[in-house]
């Protein structure tokens, strides 16, 4: 972990230079236990934003692609990234993102699955609302507010948990969990609404 901390460093002290970089809601990250971050997605920077904005180290599914770019892949896997195989059900993924939140450790995912063109919060996939489902793990969502434009602010703003009370101790089917993402999905679009 000590390049994890080296890097969300660095990158603290870049964000704050060149991006006026402002966090809140830092108070609402449990400190223990599993933990999913769920964040809307806007650029390729938005997963050192949030992980550096945060205390606890995040985990982050990547690409497959990137593990297989000399020192890109290296790095990444070192800084507690795993990859998914995008366009289908990676039970691999799945597996490891299980066995990371069982060990109550946080995770980071984008549920939208893209990055959206509008700035605006898209359809949310059922990854994440799945795993919370499955794992008993909280969730917190996150805004970043952008755009990303050099000297000009970009905010992170971390969300109370989402309350999926209602959705767990039932049979997990689809139905459910599109249920649970539009939750999760409500409560990101509220607080870029609030924080804009």
């Amino acid at each position: 972990m000590v390049l994890y901390r080296l890097l969300r460093a660095l990158f603290r002290g870049l964000f704050r230079v060149f991006y006026r970089w402002q966090v809140s809601g830092r108070e609402n990250i449990p400190p223990t236990g599993g933990l999913i971050v769920c964040a809307n997605h806007i650029s390729n920077f938005d997963p050192p934003v949030v992980g550096s904005a945060m205390e606890r180290p995040l985990a982050f599914m990547a690409k497959d692609s990137l593990f297989k770019i000399p020192v890109v892949g290296t790095v990444i896997r070192n800084v507690g990234a795993f990859p998914v195989k995008r366009g289908a059900g990676d039970r691999g993924a799945i597996r490891a993102s299980l066995e990371i939140l069982a060990a109550g450790k946080a995770l980071c995912l984008f549920p939208e699955g893209t990055r959206s063109q509008s700035g605006e919060v898209g359809k949310g996939q059922g990854g994440a609302a799945m795993l919370a489902l499955r794992s008993g793990a909280e969730v917190v969502p996150a805004a970043i507010i952008g755009p990303y434009r050099l000297f000009h602010p970009l905010k992170v703003v971390y969300g109370k948990p989402v309350d999926l009370s209602e959705f767990r101790g039932q049979k997990t089917n689809s139905e459910l969990i599109d249920k649970a993402t539009e939750r999760i999905m409500e409560d990101i679009r509220l607080l870029l609404q609030q924080h804009r």
